[in-house]
Parts: structure tokens; C-alpha cells; sequence
């Protein structure tokens, strides 16, 4: 009788992976950044497990976005009182904190809860070309879409 293969936590082999951003359009790359911090890109993957690699994205700030979005998209934020409604535009938003764009874009593509939330403590951002974690020798990625 044939079993189903079960993942255990003993089976999880993790690798740094390194993405430049440089040219890319923000949503086609959170998509597929997301898809390797859950480890969808893995024959082990399992919904309820943290299967992922690690991602290293450089150049955040040189990330591109089509139409009118740089104006028309708007973050959000409240302080929790009265009147305390903070709006910034993409644009904007670009300029002061780049890596959080990217940030936020991805974690709305992983999953609600603590598992998301662990699957987003892999993920490094950074606005320059250089990175911290040379030590961990990650290998270039190729975003292809």
C-alpha cells in the first residue's frame, strides 16, 4: 500500500538566494518572492509547514511600476486616534522608505498568521546594491516572467 509523503521539519534544507530588483515591476516580483519564501518552488512544500528559502533583495529602490501608480496607489495608516488617518503615495513612498514598498507588497501574498509572519523573518531588503550576508553565500537569482 502506497503512503503519502509527510514533510517533517528534519527534511527542510534551506538556501540564500540573492534578487535584484533593478528594472522589475513590483507586483510580478513579490509574486514570485513569495512563492520561494513559502517553498512553493519545492517538491517537499506543504501548506502548513515553513518549506522556504531565504531571499536577499537589493536595489529596492530601483523597483518600476506601471500606469498611473506612482500617484493613484496610496498606503495607509492609522495611529488609533481620533483623526488619525496617515496617507502617503507610492511616489512618496519610494522616495523616503523603498524597502518597505517591497515589504509590504510580499507580505500580503504569504499567509495570515504566525506562519506568515515567520515565513517574513527570511526575507532581507535593501535599498543599495550591497547586502550583509556574504557570509551565507547566497546564490543569484534569476526572476524570469
Amino acid at each position: 500500500m502506497r503512503t503519502t509523503f509527510i514533510t517533517k521539519a528534519s527534511d527542510i534544507q534551506r538556501k540564500w538566494y540573492v534578487v535584484d530588483a533593478t528594472g522589475h515591476t513590483l507586483g510580478r516580483l513579490s509574486t514570485e518572492v513569495a512563492k520561494i519564501l513559502r517553498g512553493k518552488h519545492k517538491p517537499i512544500y506543504c501548506p502548513y509547514l515553513d518549506t522556504g528559502d531565504y531571499v536577499i533583495i537589493i536595489n529596492a529602490d530601483k523597483i518600476k511600476v506601471t500606469g498611473k501608480k506612482l500617484d493613484q496607489k496610496i498606503y495607509k495608516r492609522h495611529s488609533a486616534y481620533v483623526g488619525g488617518l496617515k496617507e502617503v503615495t507610492l511616489r512618496v513612498m519610494l522616495s523616503k522608505r523603498p524597502s518597505e514598498v517591497l515589504s509590504h507588497s510580499i507580505k500580503g501574498m504569504l499567509p495570515k498568521g504566525a506562519l506568515g509572519r515567520q515565513m517574513l523573518r527570511k526575507l532581507r531588503l535593501y535599498a543599495g546594491d550591497t547586502h550583509e550576508n556574504q557570509a551565507q553565500k547566497p546564490e543569484v537569482l534569476k526572476i524570469k516572467y
